[in-house]
């Protein structure tokens, strides 16, 4: 698949704070509400070098289509809320090697629940120009409630009064994951894709599958 030309690669915290602010105004928050392929997207780190993994899966079946890897190093260096910074470049490089476009973008991080309201998501999803959510493992901004015990419970995660994303139950019992919209899609939609995506474990299947190759490229 084709990406977007990466914008003007930032030197500086500066630099990385307007490219987002630039970039934040074209973030659609409606869009389609069926995905028939579904990508999932993650990161492993080795020191400063990383590999970057892509796993397309049928959105009804959870059977992999198609999955590819990049390595590269960090293009940037650690500050919270620019973490995309390093990871952008390599995976760019993996989503140009698929075959087939995805319908729909499952980011290990954060989209609108983000300092900036421009987390990893977000970016991937106005760079592609697909739908992307986001799912993190750990909340990162605002706050929420804890959501009922069983599949499916959620609470809003408010940050400076507005919700960003919803803390979202996906097994009975399970710490919730903590879901945002990226581009082209509504929190509703992406709440219902994430639990349509975790039919077993608290992680949605192409994030999981995306871990597991970056951790284990063939």
């Amino acid at each position: 698949m084709q990406v977007e030309q990466l914008h003007p690669w930032p030197s500086s915290v500066a630099e990385a704070e307007a490219v987002q602010d630039r970039l934040r105004v074209q973030v659609e928050l409606t869009g389609p509400g069926a995905f028939a392929l579904v990508a999932g997207l993650d990161v492993h780190y080795h020191g400063d070098e990383l590999t970057a993994a892509v796993v397309v899966l049928d959105g009804d079946t959870l059977a992999v289509v198609e999955q590819v890897v990049a390595h590269g190093k960090a293009a940037f260096p650690y500050v919270p809320g620019l973490f995309a910074f390093r990871e952008l470049p390599a995976l760019v490089e993996a989503l140009e090697q698929l075959t087939v476009t995805p319908d729909l973008l499952v980011c290990d991080g954060h989209g609108l629940a983000h300092p900036r309201g421009f987390g990893l998501a977000c970016h991937l999803g106005v760079l592609t120009g697909l739908p992307a959510l986001g799912v993190g493992k750990t909340p990162f901004v605002g706050a929420h409630e804890p959501p009922g015990a069983e599949r499916g419970a959620w609470t809003p995660i408010v940050h400076e009064g507005a919700t960003v994303g919803r803390a979202l139950r996906t097994q009975r019992d399970v710490k919730p994951v903590y879901v945002s919209q990226g581009h082209r899609i509504t929190l509703d939609t992406a709440t219902a894709q994430v639990l349509r995506l975790t039919p077993r474990y608290r992680l949605p299947e192409p994030i999981r599958h995306a871990d597991h190759l970056a951790r284990h490229p063939a």
